[in-house]
């Protein structure tokens, strides 16, 4: 799943070290309507660290509800299903979420007078502990039992996503393929930086209404010129398109990348002015119907294409927040807690899951599963507490820069 809002915080690093305190710096606008880049000088956004949890929380509950043996623990099938009516599409909100606000973060967390290198040094001293120590973990506790060799090692190494075949980009720790999409997305970064910073201010909603529409389209072109059999997992809920088809709309990285670049775009908008804000409330009210709306359209559109608008208000009304100093919930200390662990989060949460499932016999009541889930939730967050205390965080302030970098920095 991007991590950036997973992966780096949402506000840049500093000689302190990555992910600790930090004012964001946004370079000036003129002519702003509502000063957006004068007030950001000093800007955290906090708000968005505390939307990581959010997003990582509802591919948790996607994966919850989804009917599948290995993950299943409710009796009643009308029941299983009535709840997977409501989470089905939850991980694919979570994950698009992500995407975009790994654009918008690192494009406003960059720095100046950066190479390529040491951007992906950064970002992979971030990501990659984490990532093999939960592949190892799930390898151990169940997926050795079915997965290849091949397989294994691809996943290892985050290419398995580049594979349109379900149980390759889909292997192992399930959730890591959009961890094969990050790193596409930070190899074309720098250069998707370099580029986007170039638009003239006054075209930059040009460039956000292209892309917004290559990514609406994104599932039309899967359903016109790919192959709609034979059915990939998911068509017995109902999704009935092949493996390639979900594949190209959902995981393939060069569609993703749109997601990418938008969040990138966005964060150019908001730090020149140019953004048009109708706060977190309207862009919360916009997101909860555009799910609502995900049961009702075809299945490809029902996983990023209606969802993306709201998606892209809502993180930019965040920011907006946290540059005005207006009142946000995200901001609370136990959210901004749950935002830090977020990523952790995301990688542990599906290894637990399948686990606990593993060791239970048998299917439950409601009560119980209610019960079970509280538990794996619980499980979870102390599994993600403990691996970003232990790892995340000292490995990333040890290793993010090079000793020459920190002896400069020291000087």
């Amino acid at each position: 799943m991007a991590h950036d809002e997973m992966t780096g915080g949402a506000f840049p690093p500093t000689a302190a070290g990555p992910g600790g305190p930090a004012a964001a710096p946004v370079p000036a606008a003129s002519g702003a309507p509502e000063e957006v880049a004068g007030r950001a000088r000093s800007a955290r956004l906090d708000s968005l660290t505390g939307l990581r949890f959010g997003a990582a929380l509802l591919v948790f509950f996607n994966h919850v509800g989804l009917p599948f043996p290995h993950l299943r623990l409710l009796e009643s099938d009308s029941a299983a299903m009535n709840l997977f009516d409501v989470t089905g599409n939850a991980g694919a909100l979570g994950v698009t979420f992500f995407f975009v606000l790994s654009g918008f973060v690192l494009t406003w967390s960059a720095r100046e007078r950066d190479t390529a290198g040491r951007f992906m040094r950064r970002r992979l001293v971030k990501i990659y502990p984490n990532y093999v120590i939960t592949w190892a973990l799930a390898m151990v506790l169940f997926a050795s039992v079915y997965t290849t060799t091949g397989t294994a090692i691809a996943n290892l190494f985050m290419v398995h996503v580049w594979v349109p075949d379900f149980d390759v980009f889909s292997s192992v720790n399930q959730p890591s393929w959009s961890l094969g999409c990050e790193a596409f997305f930070y190899a074309c970064f720098p250069l998707l930086h370099s580029w986007f910073t170039r638009i003239r201010a006054e075209h930059l909603t040009y460039w956000i209404a292209a892309v917004t529409a290559g990514i609406i389209a994104t599932p039309w072109a899967a359903y016109v010129f790919i192959a709609d059999k034979p059915y990939f997992p998911g068509a017995s809920l109902g999704a009935t398109v092949s493996a390639e088809q979900y594949w190209f709309a959902y995981n393939l990285p060069v569609t993703r990348v749109l997601d990418f670049a938008l969040g990138m775009l966005v964060a150019q908008a908001v730090i020149r002015g140019r953004w048009f804000n109708i706060g977190m409330v309207w862009s919360g009210v916009l997101l909860a119907g555009s799910y609502v709306l995900c049961s009702h359209v075809p299945f490809l559109y029902s996983q990023r294409s209606v969802t993306i608008i709201p998606i892209v208000l809502l993180i930019a009304a965040a920011a907006t927040a946290d540059i005005r100093g207006t009142r946000s919930w995200f901001r609370g200390r136990t959210m901004l807690w749950l935002g830090e662990i977020s990523f952790a989060f995301y990688l542990v949460h599906f290894i637990v899951l399948t686990y606990l499932r593993k060791e239970l016999e048998g299917t439950f009541s409601i009560a119980e599963t209610t019960g079970l889930v509280a538990l794996g939730l619980v499980v979870s967050v102390l599994a993600s507490w403990a691996l970003y205390a232990l790892v995340e965080r000292p490995i990333t302030r040890r290793f993010s820069s090079s000793r020459r970098a920190r002896r400069a920095v020291a000087s």
